[in-house]
C-alpha cells in the first residue's frame, strides 16, 4: 500500500512537471523589459522567448514575431531551446516507461521486472528535471549579469520572466516525482525479493502417552 501511494504521488508530480516544462517552453516571457531610469515611462513592454519575441503596447495590443534564424540567437537562448525540447521529449518517454511498469497495469507480468521498469522511469524523470534546470539557471545568470553591467544600455536590459519561474517549478516537480518513483520501486523490489513463506507445523500424535489396557 505504501509503494502504491509513493507511485501515485510520483507520477502526479512528474506529469505536472512535464506539463509545466512544455508551457514554459512555449511562453514568450523568458526575458521581459526592465523599467529602470528613464524607461519607467514607456508605451510598450518587450518579451523575449525561445521561439518568438513579443511587444505589448500600452493600448492592450500585442504583436509577436517568430525568430527567423536560430543561429542569430544568443548562445544561452540556443541552449535553452535545445535542452528544453530534450527535457520535454524525455519526460514523455519516462511517462510511457512508468505506465508500463505501474502496479495498476498488466503490461508486464513479473513484479520484480515491473519494479525495475518504474525505477527506470523515475531515473528518466530525474534526468529530465536536471536537463531543464541547466538552461534555466544559465538564462537567469545571463539576465542578472547584463542587468548590473554598465556596458549594457538601459533600454536593452531585461528581467527574469515568468517562464523561468515556471521552469524552475517544473524542474523541482520532476526531481521530486522521479525520486518518489525510485523509492516506490525500491520498496516493491524488497517485497518481491523476500516473499513471505509459510511453514507447515507438525502436530503431536494424540496416541503418544496413552496407555492401552486389555
Amino acid at each position: 500500500m505504501f509503494s502504491v501511494c509513493l507511485e501515485f504521488l510520483g507520477m502526479g508530480s512528474s506529469i505536472l512537471g512535464s506539463l509545466l516544462v512544455m508551457i514554459a517552453c512555449g511562453l514568450p516571457t523568458w526575458k521581459v523589459s526592465a523599467f529602470i531610469e528613464a524607461n519607467i515611462v514607456v508605451a510598450q513592454t518587450m518579451w523575449d522567448g525561445l521561439w518568438m519575441s513579443c511587444v505589448f503596447q500600452s493600448t492592450g495590443q500585442m504583436q509577436c514575431k517568430l525568430h527567423e534564424s536560430m543561429l542569430a540567437l544568443n548562445p544561452d537562448m540556443q541552449t535553452a531551446r535545445a535542452l528544453t525540447v530534450i527535457s520535454a521529449v524525455l519526460s514523455i518517454i519516462a511517462l510511457m516507461v512508468t505506465i508500463a511498469g505501474a502496479q495498476y497495469t498488466n503490461c508486464i507480468g513479473d513484479e520484480t521486472v515491473k519494479a525495475r521498469v518504474v525505477g527506470t522511469g523515475g531515473v528518466l524523470y530525474i534526468l529530465s528535471g536536471l536537463i531543464v534546470f541547466i538552461p534555466l539557471c544559465w538564462m537567469a545568470n545571463s539576465i542578472i549579469v547584463d542587468f548590473y553591467s554598465t556596458q549594457v544600455p538601459p533600454s536593452k536590459k531585461r528581467e527574469i520572466g515568468s517562464a523561468i519561474y515556471i521552469g524552475w517549478a517544473a524542474a523541482a516537480l520532476l526531481l521530486l516525482g522521479g525520486t518518489l518513483l525510485c523509492c516506490s520501486s525500491g520498496t516493491r523490489g524488497l517485497r518481491s525479493d523476500y516473499p513471505i513463506k509459510y511453514v507447515a507445523t507438525k502436530t503431536a500424535s494424540s496416541d503418544k502417552g496413552k496407555k492401552h489396557f486389555v
